[in-house]
């Protein structure tokens, strides 16, 4: 039965997920060489000046300049953009962490503009905890143990967050609320991912295996991650982005958590990214919302 579930949902994701933003017209016809239609810039990339400009010699001797090149990617951009700040994040768990593995490996290999600097848990022993150790990513435990003679306050971990020059923060099976101070403090900064397609399956009690079995119970039809921004409440901050996760009849729990868990990964370095090159935006109702990479008009 779990092979008949993976196969099918597998070509339920294939449908739902089919649907990608068209690439720039210019770049696009790189992809069907077979065809005389189409050329590859990158092998017809020398032009006739005369063709191009035959009324200005000057002119035309500039656009040559331009045009001698390997490939398209060297043509040189009259109005370059300028270049984006990488980002510093602070991620925190209480669990095995592997959102924040996934987002660390994401900014390893260059898909995320930003580098995590430190990270938060309130379980020192957790995986999570312990990779980053591995990592060389400096761990802060908050909030201590009442027992532990040391305290250390809310204000004390803004002012650490401070100190690791801290741009964003993201939540990744954090179990704590996040205190007030630090909310007040990081404005728009932090982010929270959630394993159902809230407003649903959200509030204090809902978190890990209990949100899918809630969702089971329920005949709810889908489920999926959502992202949110981080308020003085348990999950009711704005919703940045969510992915659609059919549920099937046959599906247990477990079943449904592995198939969230594989689109939580993917969706929150996404939007990490989006995050890193500043591709949020908010709308006059205060929705946020996330341009696309390849065009800034196109929203995800």
């Amino acid at each position: 039965m779990e092979t008949q579930n993976a196969s099918f949902r597998t070509s339920l994701y294939s449908s739902f997920h089919s649907i990608q933003i068209p690439q720039n017209h210019l770049f696009s016809i790189l992809s069907k060489p077979d065809s005389p239609k189409w050329v590859s810039l990158k092998t017809h990339c020398s032009f006739s000046s005369a063709a191009l400009l035959a009324n200005s010699k000057t002119q035309s001797q500039n656009i040559n300049k331009k045009l001698e090149c390997k490939g398209a990617s060297d043509i040189e951009d009259d109005n370059p953009k300028p270049k984006i700040r990488r980002k510093n994040l602070a991620i925190f768990v209480s669990g095995g962490g592997s959102n924040f593995r996934s987002i660390h490996e994401a900014t390893l290999n260059g898909s995320v503009h930003g580098d995590v600097v430190v990270l938060v848990t309130n379980k020192q022993d957790c995986g999570g905890a312990e990779y980053a150790r591995d990592s060389r990513i400096p761990v802060i435990v908050f909030p201590k143990k009442k027992d532990e003679q040391k305290s250390f306050s809310a204000e004390d971990l803004v002012n650490t967050l401070r100190s690791f020059k801290v741009d964003f923060i993201l939540l990744a099976g954090y179990l704590k609320l996040i205190p007030v101070e630090l909310v007040r403090a990081y404005p728009k900064s932090i982010l929270n991912i959630h394993p159902s397609l809230l407003p649903a399956f959200g509030g204090k009690g809902f978190y890990g295996m209990n949100v899918h079995k809630a969702v089971i119970a329920s005949g709810a039809r889908y489920s999926g991650p959502t992202i949110h921004y981080v308020d003085e409440e348990y999950d009711t901050g704005r919703i940045l982005a969510q992915r659609v996760v059919p549920v099937l009849a046959n599906d247990t729990a477990e079943e449904l958590a592995a198939w969230v868990l594989h689109e939580e990964h993917i969706l929150y370095a996404d939007v990490a990214a989006a995050l890193c090159e500043e591709r949020i935006v908010w709308r006059e109702d205060g929705v946020p919302l996330i341009r696309a990479k390849e065009n800034p008009n196109d929203y995800l």
